[in-house]
């Protein structure tokens, strides 16, 4: 019987296959527009994640001030040295600590410049980073303690100055002040703020300070915690030590801010979830007009039928019979409109993935959700037509003109 009924249903709706085109398209618009936004949304968030990773998962981020952006550390004291050696000598199960002085430039090579930021540190920071190296090697200790104009270049660096050419031993200006290079580092791509990782000069802190900072201050330290250890119970102790040498009594806020990049990776991935989520939801809408669309169509094939349903019933046929009959051809058309759209899709979401280079991540389970949503559309739009049908008095069906 049920064979017979998705026969039935199939004749039905090749009658007008241009019409059912027209009525599945809000369903194939629907179900590819959730599936998209969705997959690009878990994308985003796999990006973000990997980021976040690639900066280290165990590092915690130490700057004066207790809000960011412009100003913020303006009447808060900068860290010093001591202040770093401190926390080597009395923080446990540490990784490395690495103190950040940055300054701008423009990079000139020959005819060839581009403007890049310079960071002033020590080689902890490339431990902290998770940065490796491609070529050449990191700062030695006598190039670290003289403050040698000595510099390690990202990627971005090498493509807009050099091209494929060997650049380690090779001198480059910044600003007034001539560096050799001693190395380049693998690169990294954007970070999660859309800022380019490999656009960067590495030097010795004291060659940024003596030459491009003109102080001794300390704007930023990187604190990466052993993989074993907790980054709480680190964050608490360097919190401690730092309010004793800032000299900040009990009923005094803290002039500094501490960061886990595990709270920034939550902070993040949950802010692009909740996006997804949000506009999966308004995609979602799409679908029930399409429903209603299917409901529409389905009144008017019943309309056109009425001799066809009158026949049915005068020779016998029962009620459930003729309502299981329409009820079949509105989940037809519906899931025929859910297999279009997921196929749409997938297509759509994979070449976005590559557009927007992120990565391509499927969610199989919001495939199947969209896909029986689609079928459950069709059997709530489409059973009122139904039931009209079903109802219909054999006679004044037969009368029907």
């Amino acid at each position: 019987m049920i064979w017979n009924t998705f026969i039935l249903a199939l004749r039905g709706i090749r009658r007008n296959v241009m019409r059912s085109v027209l009525t599945i398209l809000g369903i194939i618009i629907g179900v590819a527009a959730v599936i998209t936004l969705v997959t690009i949304g878990n994308g985003t968030t796999a990006q973000v994640t990997q980021q976040i990773a690639a900066m280290g998962t165990n590092v915690l981020l130490i700057s004066p001030g207790q809000r960011h952006g412009p100003g913020a550390a303006s009447t808060a004291p900068s860290f010093s040295i001591k202040d770093v050696q401190a926390i080597e000598q009395h923080i446990t199960d540490l990784a490395g600590v690495a103190p950040s002085v940055s300054a701008s430039a423009v990079a000139v090579v020959g005819n060839q410049n581009w403007s890049t930021t310079i960071t002033g540190t020590t080689n902890d920071f490339f431990t902290v980073r998770n940065w490796t190296m491609k070529a050449g090697r990191t700062f030695s200790e006598n190039e670290i303690n003289s403050g040698r104009t000595v510099c390690v270049v990202g990627d971005t660096i090498r493509e807009n100055l050099f091209g494929d050419g060997d650049l380690v031993g090779q001198k480059l200006r910044l600003g007034k002040v001539s560096c050799q290079i001693i190395g380049l580092l693998e690169a990294k791509g954007n970070s999660s703020m859309g800022r380019d990782q490999d656009d960067c000069v590495i030097m010795p802190m004291k060659a940024v300070q003596r030459r491009f900072s003109g102080n001794k201050d300390i704007p930023f330290i990187q604190v990466a915690v052993k993989s074993d250890a907790s980054t709480t119970t680190a964050s608490a102790a360097i919190q401690s030590l730092l309010r004793k040498r800032r000299h900040l009594s009990d009923n005094e806020e803290d002039n500094f801010r501490i960061m886990d990049t595990k709270e920034l990776a939550t902070m993040l991935t949950s802010t692009t979830k909740t996006m997804t989520a949000l506009l999966g939801a308004v995609a979602a809408v799409s679908l029930l007009v399409g429903g209603i669309g299917i409901m529409n169509i389905m009144l008017v094939s019943v309309t056109e039928r009425t001799r066809e349903i009158g026949i049915r019933l005068a020779i016998g046929a029962y009620e459930h019979e003729v309502l299981l009959q329409f009820l079949v051809e509105s989940v037809v058309l519906s899931s025929f409109g859910g297999i279009f759209g997921i196929i749409l899709a997938l297509a759509a979401s994979f070449g976005a993935a590559k557009m927007l280079a992120i990565p391509f991540v499927p969610d199989l389970s919001i495939i199947i959700i969209a896909f029986f949503f689609s079928a459950a559309v069709g059997v709530v739009f489409g059973y009122f037509p139904a039931l009209k049908a079903a109802r219909m008095d054999p006679i004044d069906a037969l009368r029907h003109e």
